[in-house]
């Protein structure tokens, strides 16, 4: 979709009003009666009055938002008619007009939201855009929350519920729009990019960056304003884990990003599917609870009764997903057409479902097969197994980073493994030998999942996209010789430590 302004649909009516030239300008929004009181303004007669609408030929033109438009040279005669004297039963008439209005009013309930809604998106767009004066912002904002307000109000009178959605705790643009340096977007693209750096404000601002870069702004028609409004609730909706929190879906993010340029993905894929996999990797792990899938099957919890032990926290990362998209205010997507929407939920609840480690193996075994048939990027299955197995390779891809960026990562994935494991031994539950901290050490937690898994993931992709080797796997087993080395001293101290005590 194009990026096309919905303020470019104004309109502008020439009038001939007993020979006195007269404009009136409107929205295509706008109501025939909106249109009507404008025109019996410029008039100076009552808004109760006939009006008629004719053009040069004499023909009766309709006043209504859908009116041809014409020029100063050929406007439109206005004829009005006051209206006659009020009469008991006209008075008794107006309060049945007005009784079914309302009525009215409340059936289209869900009209009258949209269109409201749409009316925000308009204001707030144009004031991104088109950079208005501060007069003309002050106007529109004040505009915008009237029109907050009457949403609001409406929402009360007609009873319908929001609970279900999640809202955002403060409005945008609350972060400060950064200025990005040509280092930092050039930085932005590499693996080593450095992710501990950056304020929560400034990931906010950097990942803002990616979606401009990439074109899924202008792609998926996104007002400016609720791309923020977007990753500010998205923000607010990540717990403050050690190791699941708003950094680590930054971090994942990056590595997409990254590997999108990396890889040149745009070669092989749509926009639109670059968009999914961006996207997929911001909201993969929303509201995660700090402990995983095992706790919560083994616990009983109510995410596993809900979905049935399958894949638990994926399904409810989707579901907080879809629950931010579905609020106006929060959905980036408000302006794609239903089927495009539909590949869209359908991308991204696939490539979050992916990122269950316990379909690890069937993943990389279709991968594997894909490939050995002749992997096919024209091909749908071909691609979406390609999608699940890079979000796969993101999500888990810290060892990829240099040391100094890496390493404070596992002390913090240890901290929510020891924080899990405690609580299942207070609880009676069994515990992961990987998880509790009498016998896990930050090498022996790294190694075999480095050996076993990173490396030969990595390599697999690299089958696809050569350039993987040199940048990624070759760092993966820089860490796998560097944690066996730190392994090796930890044992040998230890020894030292048991002769020392037994000469004693």
């Amino acid at each position: 979709m194009g990026n096309g302004s919905s303020f470019e649909q104004i309109k502008t009516i020439y009038l001939d009003i007993n020979g006195k030239e007269e404009k009136i300008i409107f929205s295509r929004h706008s109501t025939p009666l909106e249109i009507h009181e404008l025109i019996a303004q410029a008039a100076g007669v009552n808004k109760h009055s006939t009006i008629s609408l004719r053009d040069k030929n004499g023909a009766h033109v309709a006043v209504s938002p859908t009116m041809p438009v014409n020029s100063a040279q050929n406007p439109y005669k206005v004829v009005t008619r006051e209206p006659p004297p009020a009469t008991d039963n006209d008075a008794f008439q107006a309060v049945l007009t007005h009784v079914a209005e309302q009525l009215n009013r409340v059936f289209q309930m869900e009209e009258t939201r949209s269109h409201l809604n749409h009316r925000i998106n308009m204001l707030e767009k144009k004031i991104e855009i088109e950079g208005l004066k501060a007069v003309e912002i002050e106007k529109c904002k004040s505009e915008i929350s009237y029109i907050r307000d009457q949403l609001w109000n409406a929402q009360k009178n007609t009873a319908i519920s929001d609970e279900t959605k999640i809202n955002l705790k403060r409005d945008v643009p609350n972060y400060p729009k950064y200025t990005l340096s040509q280092e930092t977007v050039d930085y932005l693209k590499q693996p080593t990019f450095d992710i501990w750096h950056w304020e929560p404000n400034e990931m906010l601002s950097l990942l803002e960056h990616m979606y401009h870069e990439l074109g899924l702004v202008e792609e998926f028609n996104i007002n400016p304003i609720v791309l923020k409004r977007w990753l500010l609730c998205v923000q607010e909706n990540y717990r403050n884990n050690p190791f699941h929190n708003f950094r680590h879906c930054f971090c994942v993010t990056q590595m997409m990003y990254g590997m999108i340029h990396l890889c040149k993905l745009w070669e092989r894929m749509t926009t639109e599917d670059l968009g999914i996999l961006l996207t997929a990797a911001v909201c993969h792990d929303l509201d995660h609870p700090g402990y995983n899938n095992t706790y919560q099957i083994n616990a009983r919890t109510e995410l596993a009764i809900r979905y049935n032990d399958i894949s638990p926290l994926e399904n409810h990362h989707c579901a907080v997903a879809f629950q931010i998209l579905s609020n106006p205010e929060t959905n980036i997507f408000a302006y794609v057409d239903k089927d495009t929407f539909k590949r869209i939920r359908a991308g991204i609840t696939m490539l979050i479902l992916a990122t269950d480690m316990a379909r690890h193996a069937e993943i990389m075994e279709s991968f594997k097969e894909k490939l050995a048939a002749g992997f096919d990027d024209k091909n749908k299955e071909h691609l979406d197994t390609l999608k699940m197995v890079l979000i796969k390779c993101c999500d888990i891809s810290n060892e990829v980073r240099p040391m100094e960026v890496s390493e404070p990562w596992v002390d913090c994935l240890l901290e929510e493994y020891f924080n899990q494991s405690d609580r299942e031994k207070i609880e009676g539950l069994p515990v992961a030998p990987f998880m509790d901290r009498d016998k896990v050490t930050k090498p022996t937690a790294q190694i075999g999942f480095i050996k076993f898994v990173l490396i030969p993931m990595f390599e697999t992709v690299a089958r696809v996209f050569t350039q993987i080797d040199e940048v990624m796997v070759q760092p993966l087993k820089n860490a796998k010789d560097r944690y066996e080395e730190m392994k090796s001293i930890e044992e040998a101290q230890k020894e030292a430590k048991k002769a020392l005590s037994q000469n004693h």
